[in-house]
């Protein structure tokens, strides 16, 4: 008789899915829960003059232009959608490297629970309120201003503009975050990710288009084809790197338990290769881009030093290119450094009697972890660079962050996490269809 494992195995099938209804209606939730949100996006802020606003924002390039990808053309539009969920996510990643350094929120966080856990999430929540308060009152402010051409990018500039456009902007990064909870709570995947992820896939068909134009009118589409060419190779590194983790061996010693020997399990501790995933270049181009974009904002209005740190700071030169490469090294072994603690690990397995075969228990084990992970990290770290400043080289359009690296990266991320989702919840059906057989054999006899 096969196995329930082989027999889940077996079953896993598009008639599985056709019979799981809650997973159906968890999907759609989920696609309702996105059409919403690029409904958003075509919603412009009041009081914003479209054609100013349009003519300044052609020329703008670097961060400016990766937001407006991440939010799906709401930074183009200045739409209610335009900072998106990045408050959030700067909150929550500020938030960890918090938890990490103040012993209080260290302690909240392991000693606390599901109780810790929230307050810790609410703490986010007051951060993101905060963050993107800060930024939109910035562009509420650059908008506001008038140039020395007497125009402004507001229809009426005053206060009561201000007032709106931050209470607008704030507002529409916290219907966001909701809208993320609910469909990671009643959806499928991680509702916030799955928000960037349709943002970026939205925008993908005007850069291509765009691309094509552009191909079009100068006659040369062997720029496009290579760039074509890189993007589908970065998909297949991406996602073979993504997969690839280091698996140490952990021994659990046989023990006696009444008259039988039970434990002597074997299991195995999974190391990711890119263990601080994609938050090092986004750390690292938003710090670093930040001073460009100021400066693009008050070029009508300002110029001297502004306009020489557009020139050395402005994405695809020398300089940018250099300390972007040693931003992103240096995140990656930082955030690893947070998320997992080699101390911590092998303290954890010293309790529960697991072993590395050939590594005394102790501090001994946690330097194997640390200098295992250390190797691990260089290799994910070289893998982010290249990721991440390759379409930035001048030979290949020479800045673009547009479709860069981190897009490719947030993508493969988030479709292999919903895919694994929507597997689990496959596999739970399954699993209930076969307890569900079984008790109806259990009575039949």
């Amino acid at each position: 008789m096969a196995s329930a494992a082989e027999q889940l195995q077996q079953n896993m099938s598009l008639g599985s899915f056709g019979k799981a209804k809650e997973l159906q209606q968890r999907i759609l939730f989920t696609i309702g829960i996105l059409i919403v949100y690029r409904i958003g996006t075509f919603i412009p802020i009041p009081g914003v003059d479209p054609v100013q606003y349009a003519a300044m924002f052609q020329g703008q390039s670097g961060i400016i232009d990766w937001f407006n990808v991440i939010g799906g053309g709401a930074v183009e539009r200045m739409a209610i959608f335009a900072l998106n969920v990045m408050p959030y996510i700067s909150a929550s990643i500020i938030m960890q490297l918090m938890t990490a350094t103040v012993p209080s929120l260290e302690k909240l966080k392991k000693d606390g629970g599901e109780a810790g856990r929230k307050q810790i999430n609410q703490y986010s929540r007051y951060l993101t309120v905060l963050l993107a308060t800060g930024q939109a009152a910035a562009i509420a402010i650059g908008m506001n201003t008038v140039n020395a051409d007497g125009n402004s990018l507001a229809l009426d500039p005053g206060p009561i503009f201000l007032t709106s456009t931050i209470v607008t902007l704030v507002g529409g990064t916290m219907l966001l975050l909701w809208l993320g909870e609910q469909v990671t709570a009643r959806g499928v995947g991680n509702g916030i990710s799955l928000i960037i992820f349709a943002g970026i896939i939205a925008a993908v068909p005007g850069i291509l288009g765009g691309a094509l134009q552009s191909a079009e009118a100068n006659s040369n589409f062997m720029p496009m084809l290579i760039g074509l060419t890189l993007v589908t190779i970065g998909l297949f590194l991406v996602v073979f790197i993504e997969r690839s983790q280091r698996r140490l061996l952990v021994q659990y010693p046989k023990r006696q338990q009444g008259n039988k020997m039970v434990g002597g399990d074997t299991q195995y501790l999974p190391l990711k290769v890119n263990t601080a995933g994609v938050i090092p270049p986004i750390f690292a181009s938003s710090l670093l881009l930040l001073p460009a974009t100021a400066a693009g904002f008050q070029s009508q209005t300002s110029g001297g030093w502004l306009d020489v740190v557009v020139a050395y700071l402005g994405p695809g030169t020398p300089l940018f290119l250099s300390l972007y490469a040693a931003m992103i090294i240096f995140f990656c072994f930082f955030y690893t450094s947070i998320v997992f603690n080699p101390e911590e690990n092998a303290d954890n397995l010293r309790k529960h009697g697991g072993f590395l075969p050939g590594i005394r228990p102790g501090a001994r084990t946690a330097e194997y972890l640390d200098y295992v992970l250390s190797r691990l990290t260089f290799v994910g770290a070289l893998y982010l660079t290249l990721i991440c400043l390759v379409p930035m080289l001048p030979m290949f359009g020479g800045g673009n962050m547009a479709l860069g690296g981190t897009s490719i990266l947030i993508v493969v991320s988030v479709t292999m996490d919903t895919i694994t989702q929507v597997q689990s919840h496959l596999l739970a059906h399954q699993y209930e269809g076969l307890i569900k057989k079984s008790k109806l054999r259990g009575r039949k006899r």
